[in-house]
């Protein structure tokens, strides 16, 4: 029986964003590895046993407060982890926090991607046991490394030597990011090229933005800001790369880490506790611009200390192999469901029914009282309508809905009959017998399976 995943999510509708890259991560890693167990579907509406919903528009957060499976969040950011990257009124800032934590608040489960997060998030009022830790994953088809000819070609395709020694840095032109940061590193090493893969993903809004345009506009010669580069584009960049350089102050799981790490580029970051518990001590780390420099120098002229760094890099890589991402994702969603389908309660149908519900022209039952007097219905419960021929056919669903009627007179429980009559599909016969009824129920369902 295959899980039936919704994806909720608008974050590929703007280039240059990591949220937009996990995502597209995720939904290929599922779609590709996971298709005989998960059936996968984006941006539906109705029923599902399980809404995973990765932005925080609107439009999903009514979703999770109208959908009656799991609703699962990712996690792309924490409310502090805006400061540095948006820059709003205080009053319009503080109302955002406040959105975003009611958002968290309202999924049934919060995957982050790196586990420092897990305090943070309980520090805000979420339970531990509703909160879980799945790193992010890479395609290695999609990043990998270039044969020495086809590196060279790149080279000259973005104007750089064959023997130009290269740093990147990867993410939105924020504060935050540290791009001030790396055209001062740029100054100290004026031997080195470098490069930024990014731009002004949040316009104008974003925080510093007149000083990071300024610096954009003066750079130094051996400063290039290539803009957002299409994510199809990027292993090119890495590729004509020799050393990825992040000197963020705030990140979850930077996917630029693990896609450099996928051709074995060395990592020089900012010294972050975030990082300690994903990246194993195995990449290199500085506190300021004097030594941010000083490392890269020593990347450039010790052959040695280069190949400790790339062994680094390339043990991240294995780390986080396909295997190892989507069997956590799996056993989750696994988890996940079969939590749903605790406490079930039992309704038996007819054989004219259950051969209405097999071939979907029923999605709703009446029920008597003598069916649910004994039963506590809600929305938010599960159930298994149960019916065998031969011994060994069954159907499950989930309740969608459930509403009681009562002491009805038969004019009021035939106009409320029929006005379901398009999900019972009542028989005549049927029709006139619960129209005597002074109590009943109707009971809505999602897709079955049997």
């Amino acid at each position: 029986m295959k899980i039936r995943v919704n994806m909720l999510s608008i974050a590929d509708a703007v280039e240059g964003q990591g949220v937009g890259s996990a995502y597209l991560e995720l939904v290929n890693l599922l779609k590709e590895e996971a298709y005989h167990s998960i059936d996968l579907t984006i941006n539906e509406s109705g029923y599902f046993d399980i809404n995973h919903i990765h932005t925080i528009e609107p439009m999903n957060f009514y979703k999770i407060k109208m959908h009656k499976g799991a609703n699962i969040m990712a996690v792309h950011f924490l409310p502090h982890t805006l400061e540095g990257s948006i820059d709003l009124p205080k009053f319009i800032f503080a109302g955002l926090k406040h959105y975003v934590m009611d958002f968290y608040k309202s999924a049934d489960y919060l995957v982050v991607v790196n586990p420092i997060f897990i305090k943070d998030l309980m520090q805000l009022g979420i339970p531990e046991s509703r909160i879980k830790y799945i790193p992010n994953y890479v395609s290695k088809q999609k990043f990998f490394a270039f044969d020495s000819d086809k590196r060279d070609a790149m080279r000259a395709k973005y104007d750089i030597g064959k023997d130009d020694f290269v740093v990147i840095g990867v993410g939105q032109v924020t504060m935050g990011k540290g791009v001030i940061d790396f055209v001062e590193v740029a100054k100290q090493c004026p031997q080195v090229k470098f490069l930024w893969c990014g731009g002004f993903s949040f316009g104008a809004i974003t925080d510093g933005y007149h000083e990071l345009k300024e610096v954009m506009e003066n750079h130094p010669e051996n400063v290039k800001f290539l803009g957002i580069i299409p994510r199809e584009d990027m292993n090119e960049i890495y590729n004509v790369s020799d050393v990825l350089f992040m000197p963020s102050y705030n990140e979850l799981f930077p996917m630029a880490i693990l896609e450099a790490c996928n051709l074995n580029k060395p990592l020089l970051l900012r010294n972050l506790d975030l990082y300690e518990n994903i990246l194993f001590d195995s990449y290199l780390k500085a506190d300021n611009n004097e030594a941010f420099a000083k490392v890269i120098c020593d990347l450039r002229q010790n052959p040695d200390f280069y190949k400790q760094a790339m062994d680094y890099s390339a043990k991240i890589s294995t780390y986080y192999s396909k295997e190892y991402v989507l069997k956590q994702w799996l056993d989750f969603y696994r988890q996940v469901y079969e939590k749903s389908y605790t406490d079930i309660q039992s309704v038996k149908v007819d054989s004219e029914d259950f051969d209405k519900i097999l071939s979907k022209k029923k999605h709703m039952l009446v029920l008597e009282s003598k069916q649910y007097n004994n039963s506590i219905f809600i929305k938010d419960q599960l159930f298994s309508i149960l019916h065998r021929f031969n011994k060994d056919r069954v159907i499950s669903a989930k309740i969608v809905d459930f509403e009681e009627f009562n002491y009805l007179d038969e004019e009021t429980a035939l106009s409320v009959l029929i006005r379901h009559q398009d999900k019972l599909n009542l028989s005549a016969k049927d029709m006139y017998k619960f129209s005597k009824k002074k109590d009943f129920a109707l009971l809505e369902f999602g897709p079955v399976v049997e």
